[in-house]
């Protein structure tokens, strides 16, 4: 069905199939009352908005403008004879740099089935336990889906599909970079703010363990104290004191006469001289 009227369209307006059909993709994907579009028998990018308004990039091609305008409604009005469901959501699109970088953005859980349309996979590329999401879109070669119950953000980039937490965070729009790293930023109630601070959850289905903490550091160690008494200092004997000041009176002379009695005898026997006997003898008396 959707071939035939991509066909009759072709026929009716002058556009290849290729276009036509492209531009049927377009229009649905706004609900069947907007459209971005972006191809080369269209003057290159260009918006359509039911009830008047159109863009293309060749804006000085009146009649161009024109036959585009005549196929956008067309294509609405095929797109809404064979609805088989309610739409839901509110589109907005954009285009830049002449189509090579796009962005579309849509609140609700997106466009209903439509009979013109094999179903497309990657329409709902989120975890299915999140239900519809309250906004989604996608930027270049990045789609996200926000789940604002359930705090949650689904982010698909190549084949992968990353799961973060939005913690306190009311996400209000997406955009990514156009130099550089391409990274992607958010604005929430608290500003701009990269994704790159949002927790994963998962990647691919497969659960995000969280980093382990760093293993505090342990206390320093305080010096090993020995379980064994030490030993008592040994007390060391008391010195024999060579002064000549006398320790008491009453001991020194009586040492001092048990000495003359000893030189005394050591002299009988001829063992001291005379001289050596009174020389010590004067000074044993000089201690009394």
């Amino acid at each position: 069905m959707g071939q035939q009227i991509a066909q009759t369209l072709s026929n009716r307006h002058g556009f290849s199939v290729d276009a036509v059909s492209h531009m049927l993709a377009a229009v649905y994907n706004g609900n069947g009352s907007m459209a971005q579009f972006s191809h080369p028998e269209f003057g290159g990018s260009g918006q359509w908005m039911s009830g008047g308004m159109m863009m293309i990039g060749d804006m000085f091609n009146q009649n161009l403008k024109y036959r585009v305008a005549a196929l956008c409604d067309d294509c609405a009005r095929s797109i809404a004879e064979n609805q088989t469901g309610t739409s839901s959501g509110v589109f907005q699109s954009q285009s830049q740099s002449g189509g090579s970088n796009y962005q579309d953005q849509q609140a609700g859980g997106g466009s209903a089935e439509n009979s013109l349309f094999a179903p497309d996979p990657r329409r709902n590329w989120w975890p299915s336990e999140l239900g519809s999401p309250s906004a989604s879109g996608s930027q270049n070669h990045m789609r996200y889906a926000y789940f604002a119950n359930a705090q949650r953000l689904a982010v698909a980039t190549g084949d992968d599909v990353w799961l973060y937490d939005t913690l306190h965070h009311n996400i209000g729009g997406f955009s990514q970079q156009q130099s550089g790293d391409g990274s992607i930023t958010f604005t929430s109630q608290f500003g701009i703010v990269p994704l790159s601070s949002l927790p994963v959850v998962s990647r691919n289905g497969v659960t995000e363990t969280p980093p382990a903490p760093p293993a505090p550091a342990p206390p320093q160690a305080a010096p090993t104290q020995s379980m064994q008494q030490p030993a008592p200092a040994e007390t060391p004997p008391a010195p024999i004191s060579t002064s000549n000041q006398p320790q008491t009176t009453s001991s020194t002379s009586n040492d001092v006469f048990d000495t003359l009695n000893r030189l005394g005898g050591l002299l009988d026997k001829g063992y001291i001289t005379q001289e050596e006997f009174d020389r010590k003898k004067s000074d044993l008396l000089d201690r009394i």
